[in-house]
């Protein structure tokens, strides 16, 4: 972090690292490979065969991210006993961590905690599956709820699915205004953006390999008496006007789970 960031937030505040999960921290997805592992290939290719249709409307446009994403989850987790997907991810943890992780990922997690930072991730996905990487992390967690009912989930999301502005909305409920702390955040596709636009320190794709980085820039403004939040983003394609928003890296790679 350059002396410029850190003055863009407040003197003498706590630094407050928030890091995407999927594509950021891991390789790939890990809520589709989840499931795969907890109800096992057989029976996860007969129900992802339930999704096609919604596959194609969200193909073409018909159907939103958020709405794919809600038929994902009750296709394989309505009347699932809570007990039951917590050992499951717990199992799933300690067998793809290695296979799933980015090492520089988890030094630059590791680096933030031994600086002192407060440090969270910050997810679309469900928290049921991502509490055991969590802990292993040993940061905290803010992710998509998913309903509970007398200890079986009911298939539906508790809440936002926590992407784009709801991943600010989520940080602020647990953190108060965001404009108190000298953010730093990482991410990856179009449902971080908004946070990356909230933070002094923005990192795109940083764990990518140099060349599927791409470029992105996102436009900030002053608001609530202080400091920055996100208004817009703006992709931009080999552009060469001179506009004053700062510039992070991107490529799109969204799918229906992105964060």
């Amino acid at each position: 972090m350059t002396q410029e960031m850190l003055e863009m937030g407040p003197a003498g505040a706590k630094v407050l690292s928030v890091f995407d999960f999927d594509g950021t921290l891991t390789r790939h997805d890990s809520f589709v490979p989840f499931l795969k592992y907890a109800f096992g290939k057989l029976e996860f290719a007969k129900r992802l065969r339930l999704l096609a249709g919604p596959g194609v409307r969200y193909l073409t446009r018909r159907l939103s991210r958020d709405e794919l994403k809600a038929r994902l989850i009750a296709a394989f987790l309505t009347d699932a006993k809570e007990e039951w997907v917590r050992h499951k991810a717990a199992e799933f943890c300690g067998l793809h961590w290695t296979r799933l992780m980015r090492p520089a990922g988890l030094a630059s997690v590791a680096a933030e905690r031994q600086a002192g930072s407060e440090v969270t991730l910050c997810s679309a996905s469900p928290a049921l599956v991502l509490k055991p990487f969590a802990d292993r992390l040993n940061i905290k967690l803010i992710a998509t709820e998913l309903e509970v009912v007398d200890g079986r989930l009911t298939g539906r999301i508790s809440g936002d699915n926590c992407r784009c502005e709801a991943k600010v909305r989520r940080l602020e409920a647990v953190y108060g205004d965001l404009t108190q702390y000298r953010l730093r955040a990482w991410g990856d596709t179009r449902g971080d953006h908004e946070l990356l636009a909230a933070a002094q320190d923005a990192h795109w794709r940083h764990f990518h390999p140099a060349w599927r980085r791409g470029r992105l820039r996102v436009t900030k403004t002053l608001a609530r008496d202080a400091g920055v939040v996100p208004t817009a983003t703006h992709p931009v394609e080999g552009s060469s006007e001179n506009h004053e928003q700062p510039t992070i890296n991107k490529e799109r790679t969204d799918g229906p789970n992105s964060d």
